[in-house]
Formats: structure tokens, C-alpha cells, sequence
């Protein structure tokens, strides 16, 4: 499972011009799911989010995570976090899980994560527009078999 996280000031998703998920000061993530992704995939992404230290403490060093700031997640699936562009110049999803077994996970992620914070959400599969405010900016890059 990969996580691209970004701190945010505000982010928002919308739906055929309908906005579906709206957050202020949290984190917009962008959510993959790999075909052999499992829950303990799911439990370190969740775990991952949920204290990750990158909001700023009054010294002016990440040292709060999101529960400490009261911040809210906007959870949006993306399979092309496993696009594989290595060879050729058009990427390959193999990688990517199947929306049978995608789906369940992302709805779990969205439960797991609503036990510790608020969360809104994209659609799967829909075709979105995203918008951000992106604070610092900060990005961070997520992968449950720690390959970066």
C-alpha cells in the first residue's frame, strides 16, 4: 500500500462538478493499493497517518501529528501510485489491486482512520478533481513495504 501525504491548509474533492469531500488543516492523501496488499498493509499505513510528527510544535519543529493538531484526513483512492513507467513510455497498473479486493481495503482504511480522526473522502473509481492548499509545502511519501 503507498501513501502520498500532504499537509494541508484546506483540500477538497469534487464529482461531476459536485464537491464530494471537503477538509480544513489536516492531511490530503492520496491512497494505492497493491494486488498483494493485506490488513497489516492497511494497519501500518493507518498507524503511519494517524502519528506521523510533521505539523509544527511551538519550537517551529514537526513534533505534532494529526491528532494533536485536531486535523482531518481527505482519503482519496488513486491506482496509478502503482504505475510502473521503468520500461516504455506508457506505464503499466499491473500492480495495481483489482477493484474486488481494493475496495474493501480503502473502506477499511476510511473506518480505521475515522476511529482517530475526521474523514472525508473521494469516490472509487470516479473520475475527480482535486484541489489544495498545500502548507509548507510538505509531502511525504508512504509505502507499507518500506521501499522508500
Amino acid at each position: 500500500m503507498r501513501a502520498v501525504v500532504q499537509r494541508v491548509d484546506s483540500a477538497s474533492v469534487t464529482i461531476d462538478g459536485k464537491v464530494n469531500g471537503k477538509i480544513g488543516k489536516g492531511f490530503m492523501v492520496l491512497i494505492g493499493i497493491d494486488e498483494n496488499d493485506a490488513d497489516k498493509d492497511l494497519d501500518y499505513i493507518c498507524d503511519k497517518l494517524t502519528g506521523l510528527r510533521i505539523f509544527e510544535d511551538e519550537a517551529g519543529k514537526m513534533n505534532r501529528s494529526i491528532i494533536d493538531e485536531g486535523g482531518e484526513i481527505l482519503l482519496v483512492s488513486q491506482f496509478t501510485l502503482y504505475g510502473d513507467a521503468r520500461h516504455g513510455k506508457r506505464p503499466s497498473f499491473i500492480r495495481a489491486a483489482r477493484p474486488e479486493k481494493a475496495i474493501p481495503l480503502y473502506e477499511k482504511a476510511i473506518a480505521k482512520l475515522s476511529e482517530k480522526v475526521h474523514v472525508e473522502t473521494g469516490i472509487f473509481g470516479a473520475e475527480m478533481k482535486v484541489q489544495l492548499i498545500n502548507d509548507g509545502p510538505v509531502t511525504i511519501l508512504l509505502d507499507s513495504e518500506r521501499t522508500f
